[in-house]
């Protein structure tokens, strides 16, 4: 009976991890989705908005990193509850937002709460599967893009509902659908809240163990952990960057509802998670899976900056599914494998810098870029027009006065430059990959003129089971 409860309860913990994946890939997706929404009600320039943004990613991070610290001492259940209460307050902080620093902290709360569900989940399920910890945190991690597609399809639901991508709505009208959209993630947050209430939590792989956290630490010093961290960074700015600027890229790049081609990637990458890791790592080996990843994302990225409609944007888009569904869970599974001792504490250190390259640079940098540009080709093709839309005291066009243009000619101009800017986004941003290809090809190379690849052995059998 003793056995019977353990395994209900672990099974009980896996799913409550899942469902809390779902939540804050739900509250991805309605960010992504309302960044032209709030632009416009606003008056925010991109490189505005791509602060807001980031600020939910550079929280994350913070959480992750510390929470990774704090788990053995605090528990998984404290840490919980605090993600719980974040969740909630991030999202009344947004939806009563009246400005960039409301909208701002909104995001940060909601970043808090994310990187603390991470910092539990992947050392949860390492503990609980840990004959099988590559194979179920590749499932843990497929429910994000889960999440995405049902967060997607929920806030493209709430659009056509309002008719919210119709022309000439009101202003209330507007405001009323993205506060609405911002209280979707309440539902699988109550969720996970109640799955994870009263449960019972191992404790940690660490501390079954016994490593002390001066042996905890030491990983840092390692050179191969150090390699891992550097790599972290490339891949998760190549994944979340564009997926966080997708509703507003592809609207300016071929007008087109970016939260779609994000429900799209989204499910080529819980198919890619579920199914096929273990065949690919075993012909590739994990190295080799993490260079063909880049490759892809290379190429897609490169792709959509020259794309002109709407069945080159999905060619490319199916590319960049396929290529980045496979970094996060990999990178995480391959320092778990090779450095369990860190325990949670390498596991959060991993998720936190990948996602403080993403919060801190990729993000705002992408706002910065398309604002660089759009400014560029409006002084090119619509100067005149130009002095009017640009926000005072900032580099980029305001949302809000390019939303009260009527002439044509002047949209015309406006339309031609955020498409300019789009594409150029999307190029600048694919020497991220590019990059990442050379280091890891490198790498790959190295291993086999060693005879490295043996020492991944381990984690090419995990993820076969």
């Amino acid at each position: 009976m003793v056995i019977n409860d353990r395994i209900m309860n672990s099974r009980r913990l896996f799913v409550a991890c899942c469902a809390a994946h779902v939540a804050i890939a739900v509250a991805f997706a309605v960010r992504t989705d309302i960044v032209p929404a709030l632009k416009a009600q606003f008056g925010f320039t991109d490189t505005e908005m791509g602060q807001i943004l980031g600020a939910g990613l550079w929280g994350f991070a913070l959480t992750l990193i510390v929470g990774g610290l704090l788990l053995d001492k605090l528990g998984m259940g404290k840490l919980l509850v605090g993600a719980f209460v974040c969740h909630v307050a991030g999202t009344l902080l947004t939806v009563g937002g009246y400005d960039f620093l409301s909208l701002l902290l909104g995001a940060l709360f909601m970043g808090l709460a994310q990187g603390v569900i991470e910092a539990v989940a992947n050392p949860l399920v390492a503990t609980l599967h840990g004959e099988s910890r590559t194979k179920h945190l590749n499932l843990l991690h497929a429910w994000w893009p889960a999440g995405l597609i049902i967060g997607g399809l929920m806030a493209f639901g709430v659009t056509k509902i309002l008719h919210l991508d119709g022309a000439g709505i009101s202003n209330e009208t507007a405001r009323l659908g993205w506060k609405l959209k911002v209280c979707l993630p309440l539902i699988p947050v109550f969720a996970y809240g109640f799955l994870f209430f009263r449960q019972d939590f191992p404790q940690s792989e660490r501390v079954t163990l016994g490593v002390s956290d001066s042996e905890m630490m030491k990983v840092l010093f390692r050179p191969g952990f150090q390699f891992l961290l550097f790599v972290m960074l490339l891949t998760t700015a190549t994944e979340v960057g564009p997926d966080q600027w997708v509703g507003n890229l592809l609207q300016n790049l071929v007008g087109m509802q970016g939260v779609l081609i994000l429900v799209y990637t989204a499910g080529v990458m819980f198919v890619c998670r579920q199914f096929l890791p273990g065949a690919l790592t075993r012909i590739l080996t994990p190295i080799g899976l993490l260079t063909c990843s880049a490759v892809l994302c290379t190429l897609s990225l490169f792709g959509l900056s020259f794309a002109t409609s709407g069945a080159a944007v999905f060619g490319a888009a199916t590319v960049f599914g396929i290529g980045k569904s496979f970094f996060w869970p990999t990178m995480l599974g391959i320092a778990s494998e090779r450095h369990p001792e860190g325990g949670a504490f390498a596991l959060g250190l991993m998720g936190g810098c990948g996602i403080i390259s993403a919060g801190f640079l990729m993000v705002p940098l992408m706002g910065v870029i398309q604002d660089h540009y759009a400014v560029a080709k409006m002084s090119e093709v619509g100067s005149s027009t130009l002095q009017k839309i640009r926000k005072d005291g900032a580099s980029g066009l305001d949302g809000r006065k390019v939303a009260t243009l009527t002439d044509p000619n002047e949209l015309r101009a406006v339309n031609v430059a955020k498409s300019y800017s789009a594409a150029m986004t999307y190029r600048w941003i694919a020497t991220v990959p590019a990059s990442l290809v050379l280091i890891l090809a490198s790498f790959f190379f190295y291993l086999r003129i060693t005879g490295g690849h043996g020492s991944f052995k381990a984690l090419t059998v995990e993820i076969r089971r």
